[in-house]
């Protein structure tokens, strides 16, 4: 699928592997039907290597990824609820948000970009490939800014359970979260506290990338939500 700026795809159901590939902008949000009969934050629902080489737009899953999710993005910004593995590898810019567990080999290869995952149980730092990418928990306004805005505009396109009850709990449930960075993106103002007043990207589909900009301490005004997240 290669969605240009402006295009605005949504399937109701489930999708097979590359879902995204070479995505350049616009909007691909994928979620079960309402009498699915399972718990979409824990069943498969997009196939392996989605957003292959992504350079735009925004990504949502109601459900799990397979393996590579977001291998060689470059650009789009992409929410699941669990992927399988190597999720961010070889990625350049971008950024990704699992909401729920994820296989081995986490970041192998980023270069550039930023990762938030969802650890409810413990378990994710033994999954990170360290030769190149640190972790940490999300300690700046910013990238709680930056991961706050990402998650509700993923409830607000999907419905998603697990994202409401991250948000409706949110003061705890952020101190869960897991953040990946490679050294490019260390001194940015979502990674430390060294930058007073840079804008955070909080989206990757608007035609003017101003609009999808937050100040520090700001949230999205009524423009940005209707070019931004809608």
């Amino acid at each position: 699928t290669i969605s240009p700026p402006g295009m605005k795809v949504r399937l109701t159901g489930e999708a097979n592997d590359y879902v995204g590939k070479g995505m350049h902008g616009g909007e691909i949000v994928v979620l079960p039907e309402a009498d699915a009969g399972f718990v979409a934050a824990d069943s498969s629902i997009v196939g392996n290597a989605c957003l292959y080489g992504a350079t735009g737009g925004d990504f949502h899953a109601n459900g799990r990824a397979g393996e590579r999710f977001c291998v060689r993005n470059s650009g789009a910004y992409a929410v699941c609820e669990g992927t399988g593995d190597h999720c961010c590898e070889y990625m350049t810019g971008g950024v990704v948000v699992s909401l729920g567990t994820v296989g081995r080999n986490v970041g192998a290869g980023m270069t550039g970009g930023i990762g938030y995952f969802y650890d409810e149980n413990g378990g994710f730092e033994e999954r990170v490939n360290g030769e190149i990418v640190k972790y940490q928990r999300v300690v700046t306004a910013a990238g709680e800014i930056q991961l706050r805005n990402i998650v509700e505009r993923h409830f607000e396109k999907t419905g998603s359970e697990k994202a409401e009850a991250i948000l409706d709990n949110w003061e705890e449930e952020v101190g869960k979260f897991w953040q990946v960075y490679p050294p490019s993106e260390a001194s940015s103002a979502v990674v430390a506290e060294t930058i007073v007043g840079e804008a955070v990207k909080v989206s990757a589909v608007a035609p003017s990338e101003d609009l999808c900009y937050l100040p520090i301490g700001a949230g999205m005004n009524p423009d940005q939500t209707t070019r931004c997240a809608d």
